[in-house]
């Protein structure tokens, strides 16, 4: 263990802290997290599960996996030198690449140092007599901190589907988001993609060009549109350089921190040629626009959303030979826009290919998985490789698998069960100390965008604390109420919170997750950052400070 600092408690005695802050996670926002408050002088130890830096750039290396966002858009913003220094190859960059820019990051600001990787936290608990942290990792270790910070991401804990079987499969087999790291071969090989969310549709579309067949098994699917990603030359690079100030200003006022926001107008205020037109050019443009730049009610007025909804039907019937698949591949459940909207690369083309068959498990259930393939009560499939894109425990699984023990032994995913409430997705009533970088009703979106401004706010509060010998945060019940109803009043009227999805916080793998619950801040960035900025400027008068 590392040598102890001493440190004063709120009575004034010496309590001993391996630690000043402990974040979990070297993603994103631990990473950043980690340098901002280097930079206030606090010593600070990131612990992380993996072997090596990135968060979800570490452990999603599935073939296909890519930027959504464009590249130049979703890396950092606080270092100029970083920004003059860095060339993305890609409109929307390649896991690769984005793990290259994240460990160079790592090694630009020295942040190893302060880094333990393979070191899996098990548990953390509040201790109230010094007001600090003990975290527990899983080889039985432990560290002392004053302050707790996660950076684990709302998608970080994978889910496999609730089959008989899974363990007796004798080929290889694999979670997406646990990939393995050296190169996995599907030349000549019979192949199984179990999923068509993003990260099954990106897989799908590579595994394809390779493998000797490739049986998709579709649970649901999606309205998926086109990435049009395009390769960035050294001339367009630097013309990118000269207008980082100008794409970060045109996050900073966009509703979701993304290059697109919604069109200020109506659906039916334009003419039927007009509004074709549009959507035309929507669906030739890259990347978020046709789900964040599309007229304004379309994710919000049903009779909009079935217009671009069969608008995009259309074009998947272009795009697919065979009739019926096509039909199979139409989201008939949900209109477009009101789940995450995965982006594409020539998918819808990969069933026209004759080594790709689309498998409907509504109509025909998979039973099992045996040591030789996947039984569906239709027939038995053998199979050398099984992939399961089946999602994640979303918002509340990264939490959920750390014991996190609050004030008077209270546990973070009991409270959670009886009503998911945070304060700015930032803190928690009951867990003085504990800080959340996009916790559950935080602004998500753009995640970079936001991340920076979480960690900026938490670093800010903190320094504000150190400089009035402050030990102690908890936001007040009052303040987590006010949130709560503030979030149901942002979400109010949106398509999406009437769907079944990892946004609602419904995953059919898991038992007890059948029902909705609002789980993320649906309101503009304006909006979020007005409210934390208020937060500030009244002096903290949410948060009980001691």
């Amino acid at each position: 263990m590392n040598q102890p600092q001493t440190h004063l408690d709120s009575t004034g005695s010496e309590a001993e802290f391996d630690f000043d802050a402990i974040v979990i996670g070297a993603g994103v926002a631990g990473l950043y997290q980690l340098y901002r408050l280097r930079g206030l002088g606090m010593r600070v130890r990131v612990f992380e599960a993996g072997t090596g830096v990135g968060g979800t750039w570490y452990w999603n290396r599935y073939p296909g996996a890519r930027f959504d966002s464009e590249s130049y858009s979703y890396g950092y913003s606080f270092s100029q030198e970083l920004l003059d220094e860095w060339d993305w190859s890609e409109h929307f960059a390649s896991q690769p690449e984005i793990l290259s820019y994240l460990q160079h990051v790592a090694d630009k600001f020295d942040l190893r140092k302060d880094i333990q990787f393979s070191s899996d936290v098990k548990a953390a608990v509040y201790r109230e007599e010094t007001n600090s942290w003990q975290i527990e990792l899983q080889d039985g270790s432990r560290y002392t901190s004053r302050f707790l910070i996660t950076g684990i991401g709302l998608l970080s804990q994978p889910t496999l589907p609730k089959i008989p079987g899974i363990e007796s499969f004798q080929g290889q087999s694999f979670h997406t988001s646990r990939w393995p790291h050296e190169p996995v071969d599907y030349s000549g090989k019979r192949v199984a993609v179990i999923g068509t969310g993003a990260t099954g549709v990106q897989t799908i579309q590579e595994v394809c060009k390779t493998a000797g067949h490739l049986t998709v098994f579709q649970r649901r699917p999606n309205w998926c549109a086109p990435l049009h990603n395009a390769k960035i030359g050294p001339e367009e690079m630097q013309s990118i350089r000269e207008s980082y100030d100008e794409i970060f200003k045109t996050c900073g006022n966009t509703a979701a921190g993304f290059l697109h926001t919604a069109d200020p107008r109506g659906t039916f205020e334009v003419s039927e040629k007009e509004r074709y037109e549009f959507w035309e050019h929507l669906y030739a443009s890259k990347g978020f626009g046709i789900w964040q730049g599309n007229f304004k009610d379309v994710l919000s007025d049903r009779k909009a959303n079935k217009a671009m909804s069969d608008f995009v039907a259309d074009k998947i019937r272009e795009r697919v030979d065979n009739p019926e698949t096509a039909e199979r591949l139409i989201p008939k459940d949900h209109g477009f826009g009101s789940r995450r909207v995965p982006l594409e690369t020539n998918y819808y083309e990969s069933y026209n290919r004759s080594n790709v068959e689309l498998v409907d498990v509504t109509a025909t259930p998979i039973q099992e998985i045996t040591p030789d393939g996947i039984v569906t009560t239709d027939r038995s499939l053998e199979f050398d490789i099984i992939i399961y894109a089946t999602g994640f425990d979303a918002i509340l699984g990264s939490y959920n698998r750390i014991d996190i023990v609050g004030a008077d032994g209270r546990k973070l995913r009991d409270q959670w069960q009886e009503q998911l409430s945070t304060f700015l997705g930032i803190q928690v009533n009951n867990f003085p100390n504990l800080f959340m970088i996009l916790g559950p009703h935080a602004l998500l979106g753009n995640n970079p965008r936001s991340i920076e401004f979480n960690v900026e706010w938490i670093a800010n509060l903190l320094e504000y604390m150190r400089t009035r010998g402050l030990v102690r945060a908890e936001a007040t019940i009052e303040a987590v109420a006010s949130w709560y109803e503030h979030v149901l009043e942002q979400g109010k009227d949106l398509l999406i919170n009437e769907i079944d999805s990892w946004m609602t916080g419904v995953n059919s793998n898991l038992e007890g997750r059948d029902k909705r619950i609002v789980a993320r801040y649906s309101g503009t960035q304006q909006t979020f950052r007005k409210r934390c900025n208020e937060v500030v400027e009244g002096g903290y008068a949410e948060l009980n400070l001691q």
